[in-house]
C-alpha cells in the first residue's frame, strides 16, 4: 500500500519505488480532519485540484486509481491495510511535529497488526536532522548551513515506476466541497504536469533574470512553484539536478533560486530539531512586550492600514490565496514592529489563507522578521513599508492593481497618497499610525529586553 501525504506525484517518488517492489499498489490519501480544518478554503481547493490531477495521472498511466478515505490515518490506515490485505504501507518520511506524532502511532497500530510502516525518502532534496555541524549538532545559522547544505548535495531524482499493479474495487469516498470564501486563488491548474510546465517555462525564460527580478511583486519575477513543492506535485531534487544541467547553470539567477531553496531547506531542518518552535520563539526575548490584537490587528488584516503596499499584499493575500515573497516580509514587519503584535497572531493568518501555507517555512519566516527566530534579522531590524514599496514597486503598478482607490495616483505617487493632492479622493483610508513613532517604540521595548 502506498500512502500520500505532501508528495502528491508520480516521478521522483522513493517510496513509490518501494511500494512498486512489493508487488501489487493501492495508492491511499487519508483526507485528515484536523489537518483539513486548519487549511482554509484556499489551501483545502488546492488539495482537492492536485488529488483529482493525481488520480487522472494514475489512471492514463497505471490503469490505477487513488482511493481516498476520510478520516483519522490512526484508523483509516490500518483497516484499508486490512481490507487490502497489505503487508507493508510504503510512506514519504514526514518532518513536521504533528506528522511525525501521527506516523509513530500509525506504525504502532501497523505493527499490532504484524505490518509495517515503511518510510523512503523526505520532501525535502536532504532530510532535515541530515545536515550537520563537524561537531555533530544542528545548525542555528543560514549561511554556515547552506554552506554545509550543498557541499553534501542531493542525489539525483529517482525514476517513474514503468509500471504499477493495481487492485480493483477498491472503493473510496466522495471529496469534500470547499466552502466558499471568496478567493480565485492563482495559480489554480494544479497537479504534477502543471508543475512540470510551470518550472519548464521558468527554467526558460525566467532563471536567469530570478535574481534581479524575484524582489519585485510589479513583475512576474518567481517561480510560482510555491503551491506545487508544498503539495509534493514536483521534488526540490528533481528541480535542483535540472538546473544544474541547464544552460542557466552556476549563473547569478540560478545560485539565488538554489539559495532560496536552501532556505527552505534550513526552516524545515529547523523545526526538525525544534518542534515547539512552529508556534513559539525559537530565540525568546524575556520581557519582550507585546500589544494585544485589536482594531489595528483588523485593519492589517483587510488591507486597510493606509500603508499601500501592506494593503496591496494583504489584499493579494485575501483574493488569491497567494502573496508575493517580498511583500510578506513587509506585511509581517508591520505586524510586529508598528502593531506591537506577537507574530503567532499573524502566522496563523497567514496559515488560513495562503494556497501554499508550508507550517516551517510560514512559522520561521515569520520569526525572521519578528527577530526571535534564526540569525538573519535582528530586532532592530525595522521594514519601512513606504521605502519598501518605493524601492520594489517603484512605478506603484502592484499597489494600483490591488488597492483600487489608488487605481488614479500615478506612478512611485501610490506609494504616498497623502502626498498627492486627489490621493484620498476614492475612498482609500489615512494612516492607521506614524511608522517613525512605531518604529521608535519597537526599538525601545528591544533595549528594553536587554538590560
Amino acid at each position: 500500500m502506498w500512502w500520500l501525504r505532501r508528495d502528491l506525484r508520480v516521478a521522483d517518488h522513493p517510496a513509490l519505488l518501494a511500494a512498486a517492489d512489493g508487488g501489487a499498489v493501492v495508492p491511499l490519501f487519508v483526507l485528515d480532519p484536523a489537518l483539513w480544518a486548519a487549511a482554509g478554503a484556499p489551501r483545502q481547493a488546492r488539495l482537492l485540484a492536485s488529488l483529482r490531477s493525481l488520480d487522472a495521472d494514475l489512471r492514463d498511466r497505471y490503469a490505477v486509481s487513488l482511493v481516498v478515505r476520510i478520516g483519522s490515518p490512526l484508523t483509516v490506515v490500518p483497516a484499508l491495510a486490512t481490507e487490502v490485505g497489505a503487508v507493508a504501507v510504503h510512506v514519504t518520511a514526514e518532518t513536521t511535529p504533528y506528522g511525525r506524532r501521527r506516523d509513530t502511532a500509525v506504525r504502532a497500530a501497523l505493527n499490532a497488526q504484524g505490518r509495517e510502516l515503511v518510510a523512503t525518502g523526505t520532501a525535502y532534496a536532504i532530510g532535515p536532522g541530515t545536515v550537520r555541524t563537524g561537531g555533530g549538532t544542528p545548525y542555528r545559522v543560514f549561511t554556515p548551513f547552506a554552506r554545509a547544505w550543498r557541499a553534501l548535495g542531493a542525489p539525483g531524482p529517482a525514476p517513474a515506476p514503468s509500471r504499477l499493479i493495481g487492485l480493483r474495487a477498491v472503493p473510496s469516498d466522495d471529496l469534500p466541497l470547499v466552502e466558499s470564501s471568496g478567493v480565485a486563488a492563482e495559480g489554480v491548474v494544479a497537479g504534477e504536469s502543471a508543475a512540470r510546465v510551470r518550472w519548464e517555462e521558468f527554467l526558460r525564460d525566467g532563471v536567469a533574470d530570478y535574481g534581479e527580478r524575484r524582489d519585485r511583486p510589479d513583475l512576474d519575477g518567481t517561480s510560482r512553484l510555491s503551491a506545487a513543492l508544498k503539495f509534493g506535485e514536483v521534488h526540490p531534487r528533481t528541480l535542483l539536478a535540472e538546473l544544474g544541467r541547464s544552460p542557466a547553470a552556476g549563473s547569478p539567477g540560478a545560485t539565488t533560486f538554489v539559495t532560496e531553496l536552501a532556505w527552505r531547506e534550513f526552516y524545515a531542518d529547523v523545526l526538525w530539531h525544534h518542534p515547539a518552535s512552529a508556534w513559539s520563539d525559537l530565540r525568546p526575548m524575556a520581557g519582550m512586550v507585546y500589544d494585544e490584537p485589536g482594531e489595528g490587528f483588523e485593519a492589517w488584516r483587510a488591507g486597510r492600514t493606509g500603508f499601500p503596499f501592506v494593503d496591496a499584499g494583504m489584499r493579494q493575500l485575501a483574493a488569491t490565496g497567494w502573496m508575493h515573497n517580498r511583500v510578506r516580509m513587509v506585511t509581517a514587519s508591520f505586524l510586529v514592529k508598528d502593531l506591537h503584535v506577537w507574530w503567532p497572531h499573524g502566522a496563523r493568518h497567514f496559515m488560513a489563507l495562503l494556497a501554499d501555507g508550508d507550517l516551517a517555512s510560514n512559522s520561521h519566516g515569520w520569526q525572521w522578521c519578528a527577530g526571535t527566530g534564526t540569525d538573519a534579522a535582528p530586532y532592530f531590524r525595522v521594514f519601512n513599508p513606504v521605502g519598501q514599496g518605493l524601492r520594489f514597486d517603484p512605478d506603484g503598478a502592484y499597489v494600483r492593481r490591488w488597492v483600487p482607490e489608488l487605481a488614479h495616483v500615478p506612478g512611485a505617487a501610490a506609494h504616498e497618497p497623502w502626498r498627492h493632492p486627489q490621493g484620498y479622493a476614492a475612498g482609500y483610508p489615512t494612516r492607521i499610525l506614524d511608522h517613525a513613532v512605531e518604529r521608535e517604540e519597537a526599538l525601545r521595548r528591544y533595549a528594553a529586553t536587554r538590560t
